[in-house]
C-alpha cells in the first residue's frame, strides 16, 4: 500500500480530537510525528495511543514544541520530510478567550502563521485545518451549509475564522497549496477501549465532560442554560459527532489531499441535532447514573438550534458519520469510569 509511507504531521496531537486521529492514521498505515505543547493536554495520551496502536505504535514519534518555536519546527522539518500536515493545535475555550484575547490571538494565529511559513519554507503544502463550527456565528437557519456567512461571536471563533481567512488567501497567492478546512460540530465520547478520552484542565467548556465529571462524583450537579428554547424539550439542541467519526473524517480528507483540490471546506457533524436533555437521558442510560440538573437563564450568545449538513462531506470526501449518540454516550462513560480524574490522577496513583 503506497499510504505506509506517508509522514504526517499533527500539531496539538496529544490533545482529545488530535490523539484519537493519531490512533486512527497509525492504525491506516501512516506515519505520525507529533507535535504539542501540552499546554491543555499530556503526554500520557500519546503513550497510550502507542500502546492502542499495537506493532504500529512504531511509527509514531512526539516532540514538545510550541508552534511559535520557529527554530524548533525548522530543525523538525530539516530533519524529516512530511507528506502533509493536520493542524489541531490552538487554545479553544471559549470563556477564557473572551478574558484573554490576547493569549488566544497570539497562540492561535502567530502559532499558525509560524507553521505556514516553515511548511512554505520545506515545500509541504498539504494541510488539513481543524476549524470549527463556531465560524457560523449564530445561523440563521438549519443545517449550516458550507455556503453560510461566516461571521463570529467570541475572540476564540474569531482565531478560527481568520485563521480559515489566512488559508483562502495562501492559497490564492500559491495555488500549489492544498487545504482542507474541516468545520466540526460537538465532539464527543471516546477510543472505545476506554483508555483516551477528552480531559479539560479546570472546569469543562462542553456539556459532555461536564456531564461525565458529574457521574463520577467530581461535581454536584449539571447546570443547563436555558430551558424555554423553542426545541422538543426547551433546551438547546446541537450536534454532537462520536470523535472516532471525526477522526475518520480527517483520514478521508488527507486522501483527498492527492486530489486537484485548492482550499475547500467541510463540515462534519452527523446531520442531526440531539438536545441537551435527550443527550443527558442518553447518558443516564449508559452509566446508570442519575444527573441532578440545576436548570439556569441562557447564556447570552447560545443558539436556539444548531447543526450540520454533511452533504458535501459524505459526497466528495466518502464519509458519513457511523455512530449514534447511544454509542457516544457508552464510550464516554467507558472512558470516565476507567479515568474518573483523566490522565494524570491515574498515573500519580500507580
Amino acid at each position: 500500500m503506497v499510504m505506509a509511507t506517508k509522514n504526517i504531521l499533527v500539531t496539538g496531537g496529544a490533545g482529545y480530537i488530535g490523539s484519537h486521529t493519531v490512533l486512527q492514521l497509525l492504525l491506516g498505515g501512516f506515519k505520525a510525528v507529533v507535535v504539542d505543547n501540552l499546554d491543555n493536554s499530556s503526554e500520557i495520551a500519546i503513550q497510550r495511543v502507542k500502546e492502542l496502536a499495537g506493532e504500529y505504535g512504531n511509527n509514531l514519534r512526539f516532540h514538545k514544541v510550541d508552534l511559535r518555536d520557529k527554530p524548533a519546527l525548522e530543525q523538525l522539518f530539516a530533519s524529516t520530510p512530511f507528506d502533509a500536515v493536520i493542524h489541531f493545535a490552538g487554545l479553544k475555550a471559549v470563556g477564557e478567550s473572551v478574558q484573554k484575547p490576547l493569549l488566544y490571538y497570539n497562540n492561535n494565529i502567530i502559532g499558525t502563521i509560524t507553521l505556514l511559513e516553515v511548511m512554505a519554507a520545506h515545500g509541504c503544502k498539504k494541510l488539513v485545518f481543524s476549524s470549527s463550527a463556531t465560524v457560523y456565528g449564530w445561523p440563521k437557519e438549519v443545517p449550516c451549509t458550507e455556503e453560510f456567512p461566516l461571521s463570529a461571536t467570541n475572540p476564540y471563533g474569531r482565531t478560527k475564522l481568520f485563521i480559515e481567512e489566512i488559508f483562502r488567501d495562501i492559497y490564492r497567492s500559491d495555488s500549489e497549496w492544498k487545504i482542507i478546512l474541516l468545520r466540526y460540530f460537538n465532539p464527543v465520547g471516546a477510543h472505545s477501549s476506554g483508555y483516551i478520552g477528552e480531559d479539560p484542565h479546570g472546569i469543562p467548556n462542553n456539556l459532555m465532560p461536564f456531564v461525565q465529571q458529574v457521574a463520577v462524583g467530581r461535581r454536584p450537579a449539571l447546570t443547563v442554560f436555558g430551558n424555554d428554547y423553542n426545541t422538543v424539550d426547551g433546551t438547546g439542541v446541537r450536534d454532537y459527532i462520536h470523535v472516532i467519526d471525526l477522526a475518520d473524517g480527517h483520514i478521508a480528507a488527507l486522501c483527498k489531499l492527492n486530489d486537484s483540490i485548492g482550499c475547500e471546506v467541510y463540515n462534519l457533524g452527523t446531520g442531526k441535532g440531539t438536545s441537551v436533555l435527550e443527550m443527558v437521558a442518553a447518558f443516564e442510560k449508559a452509566s446508570g447514573k442519575k444527573i441532578p440538573l440545576v436548570m439556569a437563564g441562557r447564556r447570552p450568545g447560545d443558539c436556539e438550534i444548531v447543526y450540520a449538513s454533511t452533504e458535501k462531506a459524505e459526497r466528495e470526501l466518502d464519509w458519513k458519520a457511523k455512530y449514534g449518540i447511544d454509542e457516544m454516550c457508552r464510550d464516554q462513560w467507558n472512558w470516565a469510569s476507567k479515568n474518573p480524574y483523566g490522565y494524570e490522577a491515574q498515573d500519580s496513583s500507580k
